[in-house]
């Protein structure tokens, strides 16, 4: 078995463990360095970091393959890939960078696995006289259609 198809299968194997986490992403370089990242559907604590990389480590020969190993959460400010994400983040506010740069700030409200659903309050020019009103949006926006999509974080 290769290295990396010997990596992927021990990182499936660990997180079959714990079904609260999800994979994000997992790079393995040319130079044997394993980058691993986490997401969960309650977070990701150290302790989960921790215990997947001892999976890695304890399963892996360093006589075999030299190899640096890194396992880390997806940060907080970390672009939304999956659709395992938005839906953990239902009900926060996110920004939406669309397929045509338009850019949304809104309340995720529904995420399944095709997309999404939006609501959000913008001013718009009034249909009768002059000035703006403020007016309720709300779009469902398939994963296709979104470039990048972060949760805002708020104090």
């Amino acid at each position: 078995m290769l290295f990396k198809e010997k990596v992927n299968q021990l990182v499936q194997e660990a997180l079959m463990e714990r079904p609260s986490l999800f994979l994000i992403d997992l790079k393995i370089t040319d130079d044997n360095k394993i980058s691993v990242i986490l997401d969960g559907d309650n977070g990701v604590n150290l302790q989960d970091c921790i215990d997947v990389s001892r999976v890695l480590e304890h399963n892996l020969d360093r006589e075999e393959v030299d190899f640096a190993l890194e396992v880390a959460s997806a940060g907080a400010t970390s672009p939304m890939k999956m659709p395992r994400q938005y839906k953990k983040n239902i009900g926060r506010k996110i920004k939406v960078v669309k397929i045509s740069d338009e850019v949304i700030e809104a309340t995720l409200i529904e995420a399944d696995e095709n997309g999404v659903t939006l609501e959000w309050k913008a001013r718009e020019p009034k249909k009768i006289g002059k000035g703006k009103e403020t007016v309720d949006k709300k779009e469902v926006l398939p994963y296709t259609d979104i470039k990048q999509a972060v949760v805002i974080i708020t104090f």
